[in-house]
């Protein structure tokens, strides 16, 4: 029954099946005559008459004949192979039937005739009446070729088989007359779709699957149709559940992958058929087919799924739309372009599917889903919108997965440039070129989800862009050259790193780094110091993805980048943008790292090659302002190069000067005018610049000043010719201006230097052999000559401030004069032939003719205003597009920087503000009277909303604002130093002594590596300045003292020490200033060499400079809880001598800071301060027991448990420094054990922590591990400044702690009079225990009911009216605590219910 049901083709095959075995393929000769004896003995009848295909009395021969049987020993029982090759099939064998009974040397005569019998039959045609006819005469050189279809219709039989098949797989599974499908009987019988099978359509048209073919004879249709009507009734006679339950058995036999693939084949033919069918009639295919619907329904694996899904995709969301656009009709040959002729060969098929790819692209449509789309680019990198349609012309369609959408991805452009067709190679890779100067220049921020160049980075585009400079065709290789480039540089940082160059300590710059992530080696775990590797050895053991991944500048240096950059420039000889491409390439390997523009340095012949190709000492002039090739031509890129390699050190720059010619080049770029360089003016401008910069960078190691005396000539045409060169209507002013800016950078640092010649000289006499710089060429008498000249440039630009076309020079160019001034006035004040009268003079008439006028200017007071818009500190850029800044390549975020109010934008005055600033220090410093003349500066509208502003401030660390803050800090710096001059003697000023003072706090904790001279400065003159602590003179401590007064009234009586005290004490801490200011700087000691380093580079000791990179930018200078710095630092060393003083000051200071300058302290999270401050316990064994460390101990814990400052403080996240407060507690909770002496301050402590609301870890460690400190808890309620209810609300529900609780009470661990605040806390949640009515797991009802019990039979009266009468904690009465005076009715029937219950135990037990 199992193989004769549901699929019709199954059932013929068995229906022919007899009970012998079939002889297999194995079978050798004797296996075969054996078969064939036990057919012949079984008297089985043959099947042949009943098959059709010989006559009556073939059958009887066969009956009666004997066959002769041959056998041949020796020979094997299989063939061997001939051939490895598997066996042809043919396509029309499955379609023969063949029964076992058959004799095969019969079929073999039927089939198989001699060839006599063909012979036998020829006759020879006559030909005597054909025409002849000779070939026509044409212009062809040869006569056409006669194809066979011009002379003979006539088809072989293996064509004509060919096409019967493909005629009959056409029409029999599909062509079922559409009428039987909506009959009646169908719609009557009401099956599911599993049983809705095609015989139900096609009964009357016969069976779809068996044909007969194979049978032959006239019979073969008849025999066919027997076997589909006997299926059919086997069929009709089951029921629907064991037609179901059979169709399972037959699919569980078969091969599943069969079963798909059957389904596949005919899903296909159902929708080919439905799609051509649809549109002449006008039905829908489920109508015409319901074959489809059933089998789309009945598996969910159905091929029709699969053919459904790509149109799914694309339609997904299309409800929104007015419709469904319907499918494209399907291709004839009339909308061919090219008709097919007869003589093309195998062209007389159309074959619609292969020629899809040349219809019209359709209209991109918009996928109404809110997943995200795949971004396209056109080939200049911009991003094409879904729903643009681009005409095809454009070559941004391709056959991709989605033909109708233009552009390329960034996974195909990756394919492409890996392509083996060179074109296709250079357009990937300059595609990705332009998309990587968009997304770095924050483009694609707005619209596209992720980070463009990360993705990038993470698929493995350095590697990609490595690979194609390795190219041996150029047009790739400048491809590649130019994707590097719009990778690591961007333009725009560059510029705005050039305009502050000439800023104060502008020529100082970070390295950029990216942000230190060290991974801890865990192999080095457990080995001596000398046995584990060095960073270098880490370094070379790492792989190329491994570095690259961290830090992109290294993993191109770890690939062999400069070997390669040099032979491009060497033997490629490549194009001039490939040579700027790669020059600015080196320069941003530069900018790196110290290491990093070493190795451009040491790299073989790289800097030969660009000394002498591009920094040549002569070459001719160029043909035409555009050069085909820049070689033998000097290029200001490659002078940046050297000016950005002088800056990582002065080793560099010595190499530089001295090894590669630099000093020649310098000589004779500067001795003549740019005019007269036989150079394009813009390239000789330019040029000339680098030069200049190049030279101060030099200069401010004290190098290069012999060069200062050999071309002073030239630099004082130069300086001149200044008012000649800014003329406004010049196109190259912008250029004159950095050009000028940079002789003026160039002046400041020799001056600087010849400054230090006298220190020098008298150095080198008394160091006696001991290390000392040599003094440098230049001496103080070098220079002297050049500030008269300068100063009146100045009075000039100032005078030009009216003049609205010399406006903007004059302002761009004033900053860099006053900075001159400042260095000329500085280090005269250090030389020996300084004269302090003529001196005091001199910069009375400079500040009443010069300083006075600038700053009253309305064009300065104009762009004062502009003072908090252009700040970084004041405002979180989030307005504009940030750009993509990736962590492995750490960059500047100046794209668009011209568009929008920054620090360096011309309308920004910081450049301005911070010159004069520098100026006044030093002329201030010299000539004291002069400070009260600038009292207008400070007190002016926009400086003071700036410095609120700030004090409110908290800015963001980064490399991208690290740069810019670090020029806003210098500005802020000099106000606080003009305010340190003006507070004492200048009431107004005076008056705004607390906002300077908090400006100073938060700018100490803004400082970055390299400023802390700053650091040490502020420390020294403002921070501890009793002058900016004005509270402590001006009533503050009796203020504090009524404020607290008038509090303790309303809060009645308290024991404890409270803040009465705290006014004494800020008033002794306010005289102690000038001790904790100097116990403060003996704890920072650690950071006076850093100190020195940087107070050489603010006070222009240009001899002592090792290099212009500042420190790695890790963080701030100081950390943020700087204040708490003595604390820590005793809690973690021995002890040492004067540790009562130092902590004594330290508590001194918080305790101002906490009272007077409590915002100045929001950096530092509640739980920090709380930390910090547990050291005072942790530092010895009785130093917190100490008169003056209790009594401001005191008043700090009052400040800290204000309810303020316990709503916001959360002990459930680790403090800064500390992996959880638990192990900071832990601590605690043994040192009160050992040394506490039940000490109350020291409870207080340690009680703070076991609040309701923080976790019940501590809670559990007081009550399990420590219990027996509870018998020297003695807080009493009212010296805990905290609330009792937030130890009692809400209850306590973790069950071990409760269980805790009631042991300690019922064992009298726990007692009212060595406990008060616990005992309280204890009695309150064990009785909510176990008086509550809350629903519980049995486990805890089970608890409530024992405890209950035990409590009711104890003996200890007191304890048990405690817990059973308690009601409410309350401070001030006797126990703490209210009691009933009898139990609540609701309360007594459940101790009623509960003891009855068990009573009732009792009995059963009994």
């Amino acid at each position: 029954m199992e193989k004769e049901i549901t699929i019709p083709l199954i059932w013929s095959l068995v229906s022919f099946r007899g009970m012998l075995r079939r002889p297999k393929p194995t079978d050798s000769e004797a296996d075969l005559l054996r078969e064939q004896e036990q057919f012949l003995t079984s008297g089985a009848p043959s099947r042949r008459g009943e098959a059709g295909g010989g006559a009556g009395e073939h059958n009887g021969e066969t009956e009666g004949s004997q066959r002769d049987v041959v056998t041949i020993e020796d020979l094997p029982d299989q063939l061997p192979s001939l051939t490895p090759a598997p066996p042809k099939k043919s396509r029309f064998k499955a379609s023969r039937v063949t029964f076992e009974d058959e004799d095969a040397g019969e079929r073999l005569d039927r089939h198989d005739t001699h060839i006599s019998a063909v012979l036998s039959r020829i006759v020879e045609r006559d030909t005597s009446s054909t025409p002849i006819s000779l070939p026509a005469f044409t212009g062809m050189a040869f006569p056409k070729v006669l194809h066979r279809s011009e002379t003979s219709r006539k088809k072989s039989i293996f064509a004509r088989q060919i096409a019967a098949q493909r005629l009959k797989e056409g029409k029999t599974p599909l062509h079922c007359a559409p009428e039987t499908a909506q009959t009646p009987e169908l719609r009557e019988q009401n099956l599911p779709p599993e049983t809705s099978m095609d015989t139900d359509q096609c009964d009357a048209a016969g069976p779809r699957l068996v044909s007969g073919q194979g049978l032959g004879g006239p019979r073969s249709s008849g025999e066919t149709m027997r076997i589909h009507r006997e299926n059919q009734a086997k069929l009709q006679a089951m029921s629907q559940s064991e037609i179901l339950e059979e169709q399972k058995k037959l699919l569980a036999q078969l091969d599943p992958r069969l079963v798909e693939f059957v389904r596949s084949r005919k899903a296909q033919s159902v929708l080919s058929s439905a799609s051509s069918s649809k549109h002449p009639k006008g039905k829908s295919g489920k109508e015409d087919f319901p074959l489809e619907s059933a089998s789309r329904e009945s598996d969910s694996s159905s091929a029709a799924e699969l053919f459904q899904k790509p149109q799914e995709v694309e339609m997904e969301g299309e409800e929104e739309e007015e419709g469904e656009v319907p499918p494209p009709p399907a291709l004839t040959e009339r909308d061919l372009l090219v008709k097919p002729q007869k003589e093309w060969v195998h062209m007389d098929k159309l074959e619609p599917e292969k020629l899809e790819w040349m219809r019209d692209l359709p209209a991109p449509r918009r996928k109404g889903t809110k997943k995200a789309m795949q971004a396209r680019f056109d080939f200049a990198g911009s991003l094409i919108p879904p729903m643009e349609d681009l005409p095809t012309h454009l070559g941004l369609h391709h056959h991709g997965e989605e033909p109708e959408r233009a552009g390329y991805s960034l996974q195909e452009l990756f394919l492409l440039s890996r392509s083996q067709v060179i074109p296709q190679r250079t357009l990937a890779l300059s595609t990705l070129a332009n998309i990587l100067s968009k997304a770095r220049a924050g483009e694609y921020r707005s619209v596209l989800k992720g980070s463009v160049t990360s993705t990038l980075l993470d698929a493995g585009l350095l590697f990609l862009l490595r690979f194609a400079l390795d190219d041996g065709v150029e047009g790739v290789m400048s491809a590649a050259v130019h994707a590097l480039k719009a990778l690591l540089v961007c333009a725009e940082d560059e510029d705005c790193l050039d305009c502050t160059f000439s800023w104060f300590h502008g020529l100082a710059s970070f390295p950029l780094l990216p942000s230190a992530q060290e991974e801890e080696d865990k192999e080095d775990e457990g080995l001596d110091e000398s046995m584990k590797e060095t960073a270098k050895e880490k370094e070379e053991r790492r792989s190329d993805h491994d570095v690259a991944r961290q830090d992109v500048v290294k993993g191109l240096l770890k690939m062999k980048l400069l070997p390669r950059l040099r032979y491009i420039l060497e033997v490629f000889r490549p194009s001039p943008r490939v040579v700027q491409d790669v020059l600015d390439i080196l320069t941003r390997i530069a900018r790196h790292s110290a290491s990093s523009a070493t190795q451009v340095l040491d790299c073989p012949r790289l800097m030969g090659t660009v000394m002498s190709e591009f920094l040549p000492t002569s070459w001719a002039a160029p043909s035409s302002p555009l050069p085909q090739s820049v070689y033998g031509l000097p290029l200001a890129n490659a002078m940046k190069l050297l000016r950005v390699l002088a800056t990582s050190g002065r080793h560099a720059c010595a190499r530089l000067l001295n090894s590669l010619g630099v000093r020649e080049r310098l000589s004779c770029l500067l001795s003549a005018e740019p005019s007269e360089l036989l150079l394009e003016p813009t390239e000789a401008l330019r040029i000339t610049t680098e030069a200049y910069r190049l030279w101060a960078v030099a200069a401010s190691y004290g190098q290069a000043c012999k060069l200062y005396i050999d071309l002073y000539p030239a630099l004082l045409r130069a300086l001149q010719s200044v008012h000649r060169a800014l003329n406004p209507s010049d196109p190259l002013l912008s250029l004159q201006l950095q050009r000028v800016l940079a002789l003026l950078s160039l002046l400041t640092q020799v001056t600087h230097t010849a400054g230090c010649h006298q220190e020098l000289q008298a150095g080198m006499v008394s160091s006696r052999g001991e290390e000392c710089p040599p003094p440098p060429p230049v001496s103080w008498g070098h220079v002297t000559g050049l500030q008269t000249s300068l100063l009146g440039h100045l009075k000039g630009f100032v005078k030009c401030l009216d003049n609205p076309l010399q406006k903007d020079s004059g302002l761009a160019l004033i900053p860099a004069y006053l900075l001159y001034l400042e260095a000329y006035y500085h280090q005269l004040s250090r030389q020996n032939c300084f004269k302090p009268v003529e001196t005091l003079q001199e910069l009375e008439q400079l500040t009443s003719e010069v300083l006075l006028p600038l700053f009253s200017h309305h064009v300065v007071q104009s762009l004062i205003k502009n003072l908090r818009s252009s700040s970084v500190v004041c405002n979180v850029q989030s307005s504009h597009q940030s750009p993509e800044i990736t962590p492995s390549l750490p960059g500047l975020a100046c794209p668009g920087w011209r568009d929008r109010p920054g620090l360096v934008v011309p309308s920004s005055p910081f450049p301005l503000l911070t010159g004069l600033g520098l100026l006044l220090q030093t002329i201030t410093g010299i000539h004291k009277g002069l400070s009260c003349k600038f009292t207008a500066l400070l007190l002016s509208e926009p400086v003071m909303g700036y410095l609120r502003s700030c004090s409110q401030a908290s800015p963001t660390l980064s490399h991208t604002r690290a740069w810019l803050l670090r020029h806003e800090h210098h500005l802020l710096y000099l106000l606080l130093r003009l305010a340190h001059r003006l507070v004492p003697i200048e009431p107004q000023v005076a008056t705004q002594a607390s906002l300077y003072h908090q400006v100073a706090l938060v700018l100490l904790l803004w400082l970055l590596p390299g400023s802390e001279y700053l650091a040490h400065e502020l420390l020294s003159t403002v921070i501890f300045n009793k002058d900016f602590l004005s509270e402590g003179h001006s009533g503050g401590p009796e203020a504090v003292e009524l404020g607290e007064l008038k509090l303790h009234e309303e809060t009645q009586h308290c024991t404890s020490p409270s803040l009465q005290t705290v006014g004494a004490l800020l008033r002794e801490a306010c005289v102690q200033l000038p001790s904790i200011r100097g116990c403060y700087l003996t704890h920072l000691a650690h950071l006076e060499s850093s100190v020195l380093v940087s107070r050489d580079a603010f006070c222009g000791r240009n001899p002592w400079i090792n290099s212009l990179f500042l420190p790695e930018l890790t963080g701030p200078t100081l950390p943020s809880d700087w204040p708490f710095l003595p604390l820590v630092r005793l809690a973690v060393e021995e002890l040492p001598q004067g540790a009562l003083q130092a902590v004594t000051h330290c508590l001194q200071w918080l305790l101002l800071l906490e009272v007077w300058r409590e915002e100045a302290l929001k950096v530092i999270p509640p739980i920090a301060k709380l930390a910090r401050l547990s050291c005072v316990f942790l530092c010895s064994s009785d130093l917190f027991l100490e008169r003056p460390v209790q009594k401001l101990t005191w008043g700090l814990f009052r400040l800290l448990t204000r309810r303020s400052r316990l709503d916001i403080l959360d002990l459930n996240v680790p403090p800064p420094g500390l992996a959880s407060f638990q192990d900071l507690y832990s601590a605690l909770l043994a040192q009160y054990e050992a040394v506490s002496f039940g000490d109350r301050l020291f409870g207080c402590w340690v009680l703070l922590p076991l609040q309701r609301k923080y976790s019940a870890t501590m809670r559990l460690a007081v009550f399990g591990e420590h219990v027996g400190m509870l018998r020297s808890l003695g807080v009493t309620l009212e010296q805990l400044s905290v609330p009792i209810e937030r130890f009692t609300s809400p209850p306590e529900d973790s069950l071990p702690l409760l269980r805790l609780y009631f042991r300690s009470l019922v064992t009298g661990t726990l007692r009212l009079c060595w406990c008060p605040v616990l005992y309280v806390v204890a009695l309150s949640h064990v009785n909510s225990f176990i008086f509550s009515q809350d629903a519980a797991a049995q486990e805890v009802e089970a608890a409530r009911h024992s405890m209950l019990r035990k409590i009711y039979y104890l003996t200890d009266e007191v304890l048990r009216n405690h817990l059973l009468l308690f009601r409410l904690p309350q401070r001030h009465s006797e126990f703490g605590f209210d009691m009933y005076e009898q139990l609540p009715p609701i309360r007594a029937k459940r101790l009623e219910s509960i003891l009855g219950l068990q009573d009732s135990n009792d009995d059963k037990g009994d």
